[in-house]
């Protein structure tokens, strides 16, 4: 087995809700490159586990990293509000990076992490508090935004009215990718997921945009694809 050993923070007494980090030495060996790519992973249990998160945001809670087996790798992660990093064996520079973390819970326990059936060892396990950070669970969707998308494929821009009845959200987009899209989505506890229809601006053709993120205040920010087209972040600021 390529290994699965890891570290949760933010977990609930029950232990059925954390965010974790965890690594898979064996996969840092593989000589196929889609398993190396699974080297150090990040989820949030229950509602996004890793064949989700890989599924629907492929490359992006994930990496490669230099691993070896049966031997200590040393773990630092440094957690701020909503944004996380994982740094490996001393190095100034993080292996994975996740700015939006999915879980709603903005404290809890820290626990250690392996599965079942497997062996795992931990020493020198240091916590240290950190100065929270000004976010807090709730944010209100409602409302007229303007949005910036940047992408891999370039920068893009648009309006998005919406609405939110319960944890429903409709709305209307305006801008790139076309004017008066329909916009659908979930809210909850301030985290939306987001999905319009439109069509791409350089190339013929109809695509399906999808935002997720968090709202804080009067502004937004999370991951935004164009499926088939563009990737990147999105942010956007509510209207007065």
């Amino acid at each position: 087995m390529p290994g699965f050993t890891g570290v949760a923070f933010r977990a609930r007494p029950e232990a059925g809700h954390y965010e974790l980090f965890y690594i898979r030495p064996g996969n840092s060996r593989a000589e196929d490159q889609a398993m190396r790519n699974h080297s150090v992973q990040y989820v949030s249990e229950p509602g996004f586990g890793w064949e989700k998160l890989r599924r629907q945001w492929p490359f992006i809670y994930e990496a490669y990293a230099d691993l070896k087996l049966d031997e200590w790798t040393k773990v630092k992660i440094e957690v701020r509000g909503r944004h996380a990093e994982l740094y490996l064996n001393g190095s100034e520079n993080p292996s994975l990076i996740v700015d939006g973390l999915k879980g709603e819970d903005l404290e809890g326990a820290v626990a250690l992490w392996s599965y079942s059936g497997e062996e795992a060892y931990f020493s020198n396990l240091r916590i240290t508090n950190a100065k929270p950070e000004p976010v807090e669970n709730g944010g209100e969707v409602a409302g007229t935004w303007d949005v910036k998308y940047a992408s891999d494929a370039g920068r893009y821009a648009g309006t998005m009215k919406l609405v939110r009845q319960g944890s429903t959200v409709v709305g209307v987009w305006s801008g790139a990718f076309g004017p008066d899209q329909q916009v659908s989505g979930v809210w909850r506890n301030g985290y939306v997921e987001l999905t319009f229809g439109g069509t791409w601006p350089e190339q013929p053709g109809t695509v399906v945009a999808t935002l997720t993120g968090w709202i804080d205040g009067d502004s937004a920010k999370g991951r935004m694809k164009v499926e088939g087209r563009a990737d990147g972040p999105w942010t956007a600021v509510r209207k007065k």
